[in-house]
């Protein structure tokens, strides 16, 4: 099982039914109340020494505050007890199993779980208004959480589960502290693995758990870095704007021009995320001149979610001490080598490409198979490593990759104090 992350169901444990529409993880309805929350708080990182993360719309427990001031049906629930909260991998496995669980993974998105003990913090749980009968039991990312009950599956184990972003990092092997991967998707989420020790940030980076891979197994922990908008780039000029028909297009499109024309898109749709951390911010086209072109907007959109790598790149090398020499990509904007091509340029470090590019499904399996003893450990992973990668390293000089980001910049500037 790897799931999309943050992403938040309430349900009834006596009916198995959910009470209202999940909440996705770039929802921004929660805005005024994350605003009324840190005033309460008195400051955005209040918690992040027990839960690693900022008071952002992006979290569950924010989620669930909401929903518990907002959706009748939910109340109803609290006041019978048989409200119940989780992520996407909480509400599959019950459904499937009949077994109330998530992963360490998932726990540690939700602001409630303490990250050094492993368990629901009774604090954050107390601020948030959300009670510990509300959540799931917490386990390790790779043990059985039970049984298919009925179907075609029934009797077949749930064996692994792993945030999706986890779930790339298990698939990347980067089972050692200091190496990292990137995903592309519809956002686009960077982890670095910190070892057994949490490095908490000071450059605007989440610390998280990466995995535990087994009951007794050493948890490893992560800085992230996310994006919020990436390939949904590509969708909103297809599907809003009409620049193209389909996404492989933008290849084609960015093809035609040598470089962006000084024209910058700052894809903050929905404000941008770290190391910015503004929800102030809205996108915006900038540079654009009588010369600039279809293709140029094109290849701003494919370099916005490059610019945004770099900041999240020198973030987690501050927060580490520790220079990235090799970046491992995956996810679907990774499948244009023009796309990698330009990451290399900007990042002036090699870009590693696997051949097997759905990294976060062969994470999610590897934890499985360790579970049920297809794999006996961590290092039997290892050798499942894929050898055949592509590798991308920087074709422009210094000089423009400085005046490149110069721009880029100035541009996040102009997308900012808009909301």
């Amino acid at each position: 099982m790897d799931n999309q992350r943050e992403t938040t169901v309430a349900f009834d444990i006596e009916t198995g039914e959910a009470l209202t529409n999940a909440i996705i993880w770039n929802d921004v309805r929660t805005k005024p109340l994350v605003r009324q929350l840190i005033d309460e708080a008195g400051s955005a990182t209040r918690f992040a020494s027990i839960n690693g993360l900022p008071i952002t719309t992006y979290f569950s427990a924010v989620k669930m505050r909401w929903m518990l001031e907002n959706v009748p049906e939910v109340q109803a629930a609290r006041e019978r007890g048989t409200l119940r909260f989780g992520t996407i991998d909480t509400w599959l496995i019950y459904k499937m199993t009949g077994n109330y669980v998530t992963d360490v993974t998932n726990a540690s998105r939700t602001m409630l779980m303490d990250i050094k003990t492993f368990k629901w913090s009774q604090e954050c749980m107390e601020f948030f208004g959300v009670r510990e009968s509300e959540l799931p039991e917490i386990r390790s990312s790779a043990e059985v959480y039970g049984k298919i009950q009925d179907g075609r599956l029934e009797g077949i184990p749930i064996g692994g589960c792993l945030g999706d972003q986890q779930a790339a990092m298990v698939g990347q092997s980067c089972f050692d502290a200091g190496e990292a991967k990137n995903t592309y998707g519809t956002g686009c989420f960077m982890l670095f693995n910190t070892g057994e020790k949490p490095i908490f940030s000071k450059n605007g980076l989440l610390t998280t758990v990466g995995y535990q891979l087994g009951p007794d197994a050493t948890p490893k922990y992560a800085l992230e870095g996310s994006i919020a908008v990436a390939g949904s780039a590509i969708q909103w000029l297809r599907d809003k704007i009409g620049l193209i028909v389909s996404p492989a297009e933008m290849g084609f499109l960015s093809d035609t021009v040598d470089d962006n024309g000084g024209v910058y898109f700052v894809t903050a749709f929905s404000g941008l995320f770290a190391p910015y951390w503004r929800d102030d911010a809205r996108g915006c086209i900038v540079g654009l001149t009588q010369y600039a072109t279809r293709g140029h907007i094109a290849r701003a959109t494919l370099e916005s979610v490059c610019y945004q790598t770099r900041a999240i790149l020198e973030a987690m090398r501050k927060d580490s001490g520790t220079e990235l020499r090799r970046l491992r990509v995956d996810g679907g904007l990774t499948n244009s080598d023009q796309t990698m091509q330009i990451q290399a340029d900007i990042l002036d470090i090699e870009v590693v490409r696997p051949e097997m590019r759905e990294t976060t499904a062969l994470g999610a399996a590897l934890a499985a198979g360790l579970a049920v003893g297809v794999w006996k450990s961590e290092g039997e992973l290892r050798q499942v490593a894929q050898s055949n990668v592509t590798a991308f390293w920087s074709h422009i000089t210094e000089e423009k990759r400085t005046e490149m980001l110069k721009g880029w910049d100035k541009a996040v500037e102009r997308s900012l104090d808009w909301a």
